[in-house]
């Protein structure tokens, strides 16, 4: 520790001494700092003799001082040497020498802060010239530095707003530490499962029995309601709610207020954009909306807009939860899972204590038995969105890691491609190290030089940065679908990125700062440079480094883009060409018959057929189903969905056996089953048709097999369905457009039919093709994010690349003269240069291959159904990465190569 305190006090002292030396010589030196700097050479045996050098070299054209002070400054240093050599001979003792030595240092002025400040002022200003110089004298390499890290910075700061958005979710909340959402648990098959569908009943036996709880709340989200008011009517998504809502989400009100805004029964609140589609300029405070034709609702309250990260901020009104009574919704047992249930406990009770504290509150309820209930706190809503063996697991918050790592991943290969630039000049600098040193620049001030370059340069880069983020960030939000904005106004946002290009400036630049200053003058004035060789290793590493990021980055693209593809056109078992359907709402149901008459009539669609969800999709499951030679200890969960005719020829599945169901040809259909090739294995019949199966205790007869289909997300695995019968729980109208009339004059006489017989609600289609594109539009974002992570890890290596072909070139430059002299070829020199960049490259190869394919593995095993990785993928990456290397080094080996001999051999 000595040492190293010994070694600091050196360099700062060997950095005044030569700034004393610079005010002495300029005239400016008063006689205080003449006296200290004649002290400071005479203890500093080194420094006296190149300051003795310097100053009887030294010629001014206009000198400041004459040769007499000169004489005068050096000979009161030489006395003091000399005393300090008397005081080290041996006859003296330790004791004296210390006693005189400490009289001694004494006796030297310290150094005033003001004169510190103005000692670094005068480095700083100075460095700052330099390295202004030499950006200015390299513009070449300069811009790449600086794009490099402009790139690297805008693509870290990016993710790092995101990152920053997605764990702010719900963290605004007043209350947030003391409110809980609480699920229900229950073992299937041998697993633990939860669900956040509860009976509305079981807020009040919370509330009621345990005195832990000071508040509960219950949440019903609603997408169905149409409101209306005067000629303008707009489908939105609400919630029902109690009316204490608005003590655990601690939204704002512009008007209204929070306390009692949901208090009375035909109360609504409204958010500030649904506030504007209604009334437009108008104060929306008191006025009347009506919803669904059906009821009116006074407007109590506006909000301010939702802000992006909650988990409510798709809501655009709020509804109290009693009107769930009005529209015959609310169910009072505990058989029905109708809402969403929280909890506001009281101040002090800890996580560890609410934790099991709900857990037998389903005992002895008509409820399955073992289920029981757990609870979430608000803070772990958003990020650990996955459940498995009875824990709350990270969901979202691995995603988070993932892109941290990446933000960091990209930042280091634009640190190592500094490095690399930075390094790849040694030669050149080399001179000119070796000159201040003679000069008396210690190594301290030549490494302050080159960090402040690397600041400096990292400093230009994140003004660059900045410019970058706001050009890409709307292209940025559609791909991860948030609204992110940069927090301009937020003292802490410009203090963390100068922080950021700061130490960004510092990493990127050490190496080569200390790797540049430990230059020996004498052998660099002399030619001798440590032999390329060595001074290629590290950044041969460096090199691999960054292609085996790059290289791991496009294999994992590929991979993401097949499975992307094979979701996109994998069979989905109907046929989704032309195929649209609409919500059944309001009038639809009564004058279903005569809508369905003209439709057909007017050639507009080939066949329509009516059913509980859409055929895409499944709202209902159901383990209730048995049949003869059922394990009764088995539970088998079937999808449900239901229709009155035509679903097959509508939807375009392949019936495989028996006929498709028509409750009006054969009235006993609504007991009538179509099965899945699925549940048809799941069920065990070797000859399913006229097969009987109960629901409960209703009678089911199979009438027909059907070819398994995608009801839901694109890589599940097949699911059992069972499709039954019914003239009653309808919820989407399927129809297939005709072929015969362009697809926007089918759906004109569509709309105009539908609103005919329906006009107090809007005409709102859908195309299943885009509905089930929209399910992996996140994947495919995804995979946009890889190629372009893959992108910006090539471009910025091959960069890297070619600042390692331009260093060998410019330390091969006389071999190659001598070899071309001696009838070397073009093409023989270029292989000779370019052979050892491939040889890393394919070193970079070999490591990324076995990391991306783990790194897919991983990441595939979150598919259900997924593709298998081809080896394929990795002969095409390892192909793709040898010629890009090839290029970006062949071009630099083919200039050096043409280049002409006599000019590179005639310094020798």
């Amino acid at each position: 520790m000595r040492r190293f305190a010994r070694t600091s006090y050196n360099c700062i002292m060997e950095e005044h001494i030569w700034f004393l030396v610079e005010l002495f010589i300029s005239g400016k030196a008063t006689e205080a700092e003449a006296s200290e700097l004649a002290y400071l050479l005479g203890s500093h045996a080194d420094l006296l003799n190149m300051v003795k050098e310097f100053l009887g070299e030294y010629n001014d054209p206009d000198p400041q001082v004459t040769f007499s002070q000169k004489q005068a400054l050096l000979n009161r240093a030489e006395n003091i040497h000399n005393e300090f050599a008397y005081l080290r001979q041996p006859t003296q003792t330790r004791q004296r020498v210390q006693v005189v030595n400490d009289n001694v240092l004494s006796k030297i002025p310290k150094i005033s802060f003001a004169d510190r400040v103005r000692h670094e002022s005068l480095i700083f200003s100075q460095l700052l010239k330099i390295t202004i110089r030499q950006l200015r004298r390299n513009r070449a390499i300069s811009f790449i530095n600086i794009s490099g890290l402009a790139i690297g910075m805008a693509t870290a700061i990016l993710i790092f707003l995101w990152v920053a958005n997605e764990l702010s979710y719900d963290q605004f909340h007043t209350n947030k530490d003391r409110i809980y959402e609480v699920y229900s648990q229950t073992k299937v098959n041998g697993q633990l499962r939860v669900d956040g569908g509860l009976p509305s009943i079981l807020a009040p036996v919370l509330k009621a029995n345990y005195p832990q709880v000071e508040e509960v709340n219950r949440l019903s989200g609603v997408g169905s309601f149409v409101l209306k008011h005067g000629d303008k009517r707009f489908e939105g998504r609400g919630v029902l709610t109690d009316p204490n809502f608005f003590k655990f989400f601690s939204y704002q009100f512009s008007e209204g207020n929070a306390a009692t805004a949901l208090t009375g029964l035909h109360t609504i609140v409204l958010t500030q954009q649904m506030a504007h589609k209604l009334f437009g300029n108008e104060d929306p405070m008191g006025k009347i909306v009506k919803i669904d034709s059906i009821a009116n609702f006074t407007v109590t309250g506006v909000l301010k807009p939702l802000p992006a990260n909650t988990v409510l901020n798709f809501v655009e009104y709020f509804v109290p939860l009693s009107y769930m009574k009005e529209v015959h919704w609310a169910r009072d047992d505990w058989g029905s899972n109708t809402v969403q249930t929280y909890v506001m406990l009281k101040h002090g009770i800890s996580r560890q204590t609410v934790e099991g504290l709900f857990w037998n509150v389903f005992s002895n309820q008509h409820v399955n038995p073992g289920t029981n209930a757990v609870v979430q706190p608000m803070a772990d809503w958003w990020l650990y969105s996955d459940y498995e063996n009875g824990k709350f697991l990270p969901g979202r918050l691995v995603m988070v890691k993932w892109f941290a790592l990446i933000a960091a991943l990209v930042m280091l290969i634009a640190c190592i491609n500094y490095m690399n630039l930075g390094t790849a000049r040694s030669a050149k600098r080399a001179k000119e190290v070796g000159i201040r040193k003679v000069a008396g620049a210690g190594r301290g001030i030549l490494i302050k030089q080159f960090l402040g370059e690397s600041v400096l340069t990292a400093i230009t880069a994140a003004v660059l940065c900045i410019g970058l983020v706001q050009l890409c960030l709307p292209a940025f939000d559609n791909l991860v679908g948030d609204n992110l904005t940069v927090p301009y106004g937020n003292p802490l946002f410009w203090l963390a990125v100068i922080s950021f290009a700061f130490i960004t400036g510092i990493f990127a630049g050490i190496y080569p700062a200390f790797y540049l200053s430990a230059y020996r003058p004498v052998k660099v004035l002399k030619g001798i440079l440590t032999s390329a060789g060595s001074l290629l290793a590290p950044r041969k590493v460096m090199v691999v480094m960054q292609f085996t990021l790059a290289i791991t980055f496009i294999i994992c693209t590929l991979v993401i883009y097949r499975q992307i593809d094979f979701g996109l056109h994998r069979s989905k078992g109907y046929d989704s060409t032309n195929l649209v359907n609409i919500y059944i709402k309001g009038d639809i149901e009564k004058n279903y018959p005569v809508i369905k008459q003209e439709l057909l009539e007017s050639g507009a669609i080939t066949g329509i057929t009516r059913t509980n969800s859409s055929v895409d999709d499944i709202w209902t499951a159901n383990d209730d189903y048995s049949w003869q030679g059922k394990n009764p200890s088995v539970s088998i969960t079937f999808e449900e969905n239901f229709t009155d005719q035509d679903f097959t020829q509508t939807s375009g599945i392949t019936l495989l056996e028996g006929r498709d169901i028509d409750v009006y040809r054969y009235p006993s259909d609504t007991a009538a089953v179509l099965l899945t090739e699925t549940a048809v294995k799941k069920i065990g019949f070797k000859n399913p048709v006229g097969q009987l199966i109960k629901k409960g205790n209703i009678n089911l007869h199979v009438v027909g097999v059907i070819r398994d289909y995608i009801a839901g997300w694109a890589y599940e695995l097949p699911k059992p369905i069972i499709i039954r019968g019914t003239t009653k729980q309808y919820g989407a109208m399927n129809f297939r457009l005709s072929n015969t009339q362009p697809v926007s004059t089918s759906l004109s006489k569509i709309g105009a039919i539908v609103r005919k017989y329906n006009p107090d609600y809007p005409f709102a289609y859908r195309f299943v093709d885009n509905i089930y594109k929209d399910r992996i539009k996140g994947d495919e974002n995804f995979g946009t994010m890889a190629a372009a992570f893959a992108g910006l890890a090539i471009f910025i290596s091959c960069m890297g690349l070619f600042a390692l072909a331009t260093f060998m070139a410019e330390n091969r430059i006389k071999e190659i003269g001598i070899r071309k002299v001696l009838g070397a070829s073009v093409a023989a020199i270029t292989t000779l240069l370019s052979k050892d960049f491939l040889a890393l490259v394919a070193i970079a190869f070999v490591i990324a291959s076995p990391i991306a394919w783990w790194l897919m593995n991983k990441w595939l095993s979150n598919y259900p159904l997924h593709i298998s990785i081809g080896y394929w993928v990795f002969l095409l990456t390892g192909a793709a990465s040898i010629l890009i290397a090839l290029v970006t080094v062949g071009f630099q080996a083919l200039k050096t190569a043409i280049l002409n001999p006599i000019k590179n051999l005639r310094t020798e």
